[in-house]
């Protein structure tokens, strides 16, 4: 798929029913001119995430997607993996956070087990963020790109901006939590420029790849 392009104009159809993810993503991709619509406002059913890793389950919802509406489709799976918890949540990030999401809860059971485990020196509470995108076609092609960011995990949370477990997340380099940064400050990408949220990352790599 190396010849793949997306043009101004093209329809661009976001696997996700998050709308964070949503908001996010439309904010890296304003200005490239794509007709962006979220599988969520289409009212598509949320297929059901039985992969074990992220590029699985970043598959099954833009292939999902793509099949639906007969449209190029990108998803994210994303997730924060913590190194004192063998990974976890990892793949089950959100589902730590229950049905109806309480991130609070979720950031609350992760220092919990570091807390029965003692990790409480900065070297004992490393964690990554990670995020993998996918662009599907209808015709069953696809194009993976990873992002990672690494950083230590803070209690009690700060910051109220962003999502999910963004106020107990410390990137590495950085005084702030993602919970503390304006978006433009979470994701600092631009064309050319990596980035520092992992989903800016991943996404830094879809540009140069089909924009």
């Amino acid at each position: 798929m190396s010849d793949f392009r997306l043009s101004r104009g093209d329809r661009l159809v976001l696997a996700t029913h998050n709308a964070g993810k949503l908001a996010e993503f439309q904010d890296m991709l304003k200005d490239f001119g794509l007709d962006i619509v979220s599988a969520g406002e289409l009212g598509l059913d949320e297929p059901e995430e039985t992969g074990t890793s992220f590029i699985e389950n970043a598959r099954l919802k833009a292939h999902a997607a793509a099949r639906a509406t007969g449209t190029v489709a990108l998803s994210d799976d994303s997730g924060i993996s913590v190194d004192a918890l063998d990974g976890a949540p990892g793949v089950y990030t959100a589902d730590w956070a229950g049905v109806p999401r309480n991130f609070l809860n979720a950031m609350q059971r992760v220092e919990d087990l570091l807390a029965e485990k003692g990790a409480t020196e900065p070297d004992q509470r490393r964690a990554r963020f990670n995020a993998v995108l996918c662009l599907a076609l209808p015709d069953g092609r696809d194009m993976i790109f990873e992002g990672i960011v690494p950083g230590t995990l803070v209690w009690p949370p700060r910051g109220d901006l962003g999502h999910g477990y963004d106020p107990v997340f410390l990137p590495d380099g950085h005084q702030k939590t993602f919970g503390e940064m304006t978006p433009e400050q979470k994701h600092s990408w631009a064309p050319g420029k990596e980035g520092l949220s992992h989903r800016a990352r991943a996404f830094a790599k879809f540009v140069k790849a089909v924009l």
